[in-house]
């Protein structure tokens, strides 16, 4: 087995990565130049992968990928003595989302078979390449656009997908992942700055990730204002074109068929008890009894990725602003993929 050299490449990739992210344009060297090439043609090829949402995904896998932290994730697990094929099917919601299924692959001495999202098929490849040279060829992988001679499969698709894979891989060891969101919960006395770190719970990426809060639970007297006010610093998420088309066509269809909503010019609320929420729309309900939110989040546990809100609610949840900072054990869909990886 090859781990220690992996773990040591791993980590270099990470430093490699923050260094560029470190520098300014004019500071650039030729591989810097490139990085940022890949980053511009990942935006033109997906929209949504604005450059800085891009650098944020990437900033927040070097913060993770530490010599010590990979060291305490990795210890709770065996790592297999034989390799196998395990199958990717790679989600493109929101960049790098199937890095953690790529590294704990890898990690665990297995080989990844990776079809990549149409919508995210630039900068993995390019992060594997680096990986694989900084670890003295100590790791592999292969892309492929169809499935074939695997040993167990990971798949992350929508609902309606889910079901497909589920059918297709039903003889197959299997993880498949379905549409899941986030909600927030408030007790009334969070601060201004606690508010602002829920805003970017809610709008980095755009909102489009599973781990965005798309349904805020508030008290009965909660003022609606202190949401607006603290959303203020990503007014500017209008200005992009795809966003906007949302935010629009949401904004008619609400103004036709006569429903009450709130309204800042750039993101609606609405006191709506469904979980899911259309992009640029946070859908909202008040609560006098903590009970009620404990009932709904027990009725969907299944559709909930994680919880914002404060520890004293006693609700299992992250803190305001974390949402998009995952730990190593954090997993997808909350099912153990090491753990996974360990019976193949």
């Amino acid at each position: 087995m090859n781990t220690e050299n992996q773990v040591l490449g791993l980590i270099k990739l990470s430093g490699y990565i923050k260094a560029f992210l470190a520098k300014k344009l004019d500071d650039y060297n030729e591989d810097d130049v490139n990085i940022g090439l890949l980053l511009k043609k990942s935006e033109i090829e997906n929209p949504w992968f604005t450059i800085d949402n891009q650098k944020f995904a990437l900033r927040q896998w070097t913060d993770l990928l530490t010599e010590e932290n990979i060291k305490n994730w990795l210890q709770n697990y065996s790592i297999s003595k034989v390799s196998k094929k395990v199958g990717l099917i790679l989600a493109g919601n929101i960049p790098l989302v199937g890095f953690h299924d790529v590294i704990s692959v890898i990690l665990s001495n297995h080989i990844p078979l990776i079809k990549l999202s149409s919508k995210d098929k630039t900068m993995l490849p390019f992060l594997l390449k680096k990986w694989k040279e900084f670890s003295n060829d100590a790791i592999q992988f292969e892309f492929v656009e169809r499935l074939e001679n695997f040993d167990a499969v990971i798949a992350t698709g929508s609902n309606n997908t889910a079901r497909y894979l589920e059918y297709y891989f039903k003889n197959h060891l299997s993880i498949i992942r379905k549409n899941r969101t986030s909600i927030a919960v408030l007790k009334g006395d969070e601060t201004e700055e606690e508010l602002q770190l829920l805003a970017n719970d809610i709008f980095q990426y755009f909102g489009l990730g599973c781990r965005n809060v798309t349904r805020i639970f508030i008290p009965k007297d909660f003022v609606i204002d202190r949401l607006f006010e603290s959303f203020l610093d990503f007014q500017d998420i209008i200005n992009h074109n795809k966003y906007a088309n949302n935010y629009d066509y949401n904004r008619a269809v609400y103004l036709l068929n006569q429903d009450k909503f709130w309204d800042n010019n750039f993101v609606m609320l609405k006191e709506d008890d469904k979980l899911f929420s259309p992009l640029s729309v946070i859908n909202f309900s008040r609560y006098e009894s903590l009970d009620e939110v404990k009932n709904f989040i027990a009725e969907n546990e299944a559709d909930i990725q994680c919880i914002v809100a404060k520890d004293d609610l006693g609700l299992n949840s992250i803190s305001f602003g974390e949402a998009q900072s995952p730990s190593l054990d954090t997993y997808a869909d909350n099912v153990d993929t090491m753990k996974f990886l360990e019976v193949v």
